[in-house]
């Protein structure tokens, strides 16, 4: 029971923070307000905000209180879902970390999501999407490597796929499908995500194409649940 009093609390003051009830920079209430409001001990307080600090939304400073260091990331799947801009709309500064990029033959769900023959040379680029430095997302997307011959490199020079893609003659492309599964962190997903092991993670697998409705992208993401919220846009 005790478990479950301080996750909710932690959970609560997670979406407060994400809805802008309290900002970077902000004071939260302090322990004895927040165990009065939950009718709680302070001590189960205590832990809820530790749960808080281990996920980089607030800080402790000695005598002064705890503080709001960010708030979780708004990030839209629409049609076209583009890491950088949907960073820089939430208000945060986006970076990327790219940990494998090789071309490799593609396994059987890569080839029927992007129409190969089964085998068919495919780029990968895996890595690790930052909001403000703080990981958000890991990813894994595979391309048609025939079609993108210049791809990798282009990609280690840009650090952008979306610039990637442009620099080899794709300056549109938009999103097909998205699936979304909720599962929990194994260990080495999250060291990716500096979260602990077991901690709720959101998987997407989609498919991205061309203009003409031709796949050019099958592409994995790792999102950490407690530092993402997920909103599914209409867009044009």
């Amino acid at each position: 029971m005790k478990d479950a009093l301080w996750s909710a609390i932690a959970t609560t003051l997670t979406s407060e923070i994400a809805s802008g009830h309290y900002r970077p920079g902000d004071r939260l209430p302090t322990e004895a307000a927040l165990a009065a409001r939950f009718g709680v001990n302070r001590h189960t307080v205590r832990h809820a905000l530790a749960a808080l600090a281990e996920r980089g939304h607030v800080r402790s400073r000695r005598g002064a209180g705890v503080f709001v260091t960010q708030r979780p990331t708004d990030y839209p799947l629409g049609r076209r879902v583009r890491f950088h801009q949907n960073v820089l709309a939430a208000g945060q500064t986006p970076s990327r970390r790219i940990s494998r990029s090789e071309t490799r033959a593609s396994d059987a769900d890569e080839a029927r999501a992007l129409r190969l023959r089964s085998g068919e040379a495919v780029h990968v680029v895996e890595g690790v999407s930052l909001a403000d430095e703080q990981p958000i997302a890991a990813f894994r997307s595979v391309f048609p490597a025939a079609r993108f011959p210049d791809l990798l490199a282009l990609v280690r020079e840009t650090g952008s796929i979306t610039r990637a893609l442009s620099g080899s003659g794709l300056t549109d492309y938009t999103r097909a499908e998205t699936r979304l599964t909720a599962q929990l962190a194994d260990p080495v997903l999250a060291v990716a995500l500096a979260v602990r092991p077991g901690a709720p993670v959101l998987r997407t697998v989609a498919v991205n194409v061309d203009p003409a409705g031709v796949p050019i992208e099958h592409g994995l993401t790792w999102f950490a649940g407690e530092r993402v919220t997920l909103t599914v846009a209409d867009q044009p």
